[in-house]
């Protein structure tokens, strides 16, 4: 058998989660949810939802944190821009992939519109579409060019949708690779783009399992043929996680983020949580050594005139707001703050150095070293990055994350997401 058939057998077999590996799956999904839940009202996510609302009038699946019901394309595609515009979103750090995002979009557009869902079929179809959209990044071996979160992301949404929706899993994937878009260049930017790279793929992912339904056509070897994803959007050998499958659910190496900022900055911004608030006006410089792929994704410089989708990947500014206020709040990316000189004096501080790793897809380990005036300096090194199975939250920092949460939610935002999110996800009601 190809890689490719290998996968497509894993896609359609009748799975059992383990226990551990159920709990981590309602886990994450309640996560996801919720950074969905507060993502309304972000930058950019008013004309999303205006654009997808003249869309269609069929009211068939939920939009998270709000009270409108979308036709189920038009519904993925709003919530995975939610999801994933305040780069709160769980992220699987090897693979380099918000995994959960896309095809936690998707598949709830398809439960909404099925009128619900078993809870163990519904988290069977989001730990496969997880694992494949992981698989994809884990098989990669060079540098991103194109969004992997979208591009990986929408092959494993489809497949997960039309495990749900029966659909033929052959031509749905086809379908799902000629669907393929995302590059790098919005996040080079700092773009809004991001996130709506995201709700493309979710949206995606529902249409291809729906023309697959329909008989629509596919490539027929669309990850491994010449003009394939392993062609054209990725170097990498599928073989490489095939050959692993079922032994390993990937949705249990998924960490979650406890900052709304870039992944890569948070190894830094943990490490200065440990450091007196009090004592920032004594601080001369902190330098991140990290690998290539960190600096490339946070280490751009601060502006004055940047807007929130750069500044949440902007490790200077992410470092001040960190040492000025003890937390990251999606409420300080404003005009105003980005031009209050004080925050800008600290931002100035801040440098990052190669450490020697030139490993496309590493985010660890990093070392922060914090120089003081009059000479002391004090390191911090991260191996496992705060919210990462290694380094899981407290119970403590879990609810902190929810009450800030709460506190960006829109009032009419579902309360079943955070008090019972399977339950919200599974029946539409």
């Amino acid at each position: 058998m190809t890689a490719t058939a290998d996968l497509l057998h894993f896609a359609a077999a009748d799975h059992r989660l383990p226990d551990p590996v159920r709990a981590d799956a309602v886990r994450l999904l309640g996560d996801t949810l919720a950074v969905g839940m507060a993502g309304v009202g972000a930058p950019g996510e008013w004309a999303v939802s205006e654009v997808a609302c003249g869309c269609g009038h069929a009211k068939e699946a939920r939009l998270l944190g709000s009270a409108e019901r979308l036709p189920a394309a038009s519904a993925a595609f709003v919530n995975g821009f939610r999801i994933h515009c305040l780069e709160w979103d769980a992220v699987h750090e090897g693979a380099v992939v918000h995994a959960l995002s896309v095809v936690t979009a998707a598949l709830g557009a398809a439960i909404d519109r099925r009128g619900g869902c078993d809870a163990d079929e519904a988290l069977c179809a989001l730990s496969v579409g997880v694992d494949v959209a992981v698989g994809l990044g884990l098989a990669a071996t060079g540098a991103m060019r194109f969004f992997r979160p979208a591009t990986a992301g929408v092959v494993g949404a489809t497949l997960a949708v039309a495990r749900l929706d029966e659909a033929p899993l052959e031509a749905a994937l086809g379908l799902a690779c000629a669907s393929a878009a995302g590059t790098m260049q919005a996040h080079l930017e700092g773009s809004e783009t991001l996130p709506f790279q995201i709700g493309n793929a979710a949206r995606a992912a529902v249409m291809a399992s729906d023309l697959a339904l329909a008989g629509l056509g596919a490539p027929a070897d669309p990850l491994e043929g010449p003009f394939g994803y392993f062609s054209l959007i990725e170097k990498g050998d599928l073989a490489s996680y095939t050959r692993h499958l079922g032994n390993v659910w990937r949705i249990s190496d998924v960490s979650v983020k406890p900052f709304p900022c870039g992944r890569a900055s948070h190894a830094s911004l943990a490490a200065l949580q440990h450091f007196s608030l009090d004592a920032r006006g004594d601080v001369e410089q902190i330098e991140v050594a990290a690998p290539a792929l960190v600096r490339r994704l946070v280490d751009r410089p601060y502006r004055a005139d940047m807007n929130p989708a750069y500044a949440r990947l902007c490790l200077p500014w992410l470092a001040a707001l960190m040492l000025t206020h003890g937390r990251i709040d999606p409420r300080r990316f404003t005009s105003r703050d980005f031009a209050d000189p004080h925050l800008a004096a600290v931002a100035g501080k801040v440098v990052m150095v190669p450490d020697g790793n030139e490993d496309p897809n590493a985010l660890a380990p990093q070392t922060l070293a914090i120089r003081w005036r009059g000479g002391t300096r004090e390191e911090q090194r991260t191996t496992a990055i705060l919210g990462s199975p290694a380094a899981p939250l407290s119970t403590e920092q879990t609810a902190g994350k929810y009450d800030l949460i709460r506190e960006l939610a829109s009032k009419d935002a579902d309360q079943r997401i955070l008090a019972d999110p399977l339950a919200y996800w599974t029946d539409p009601s």
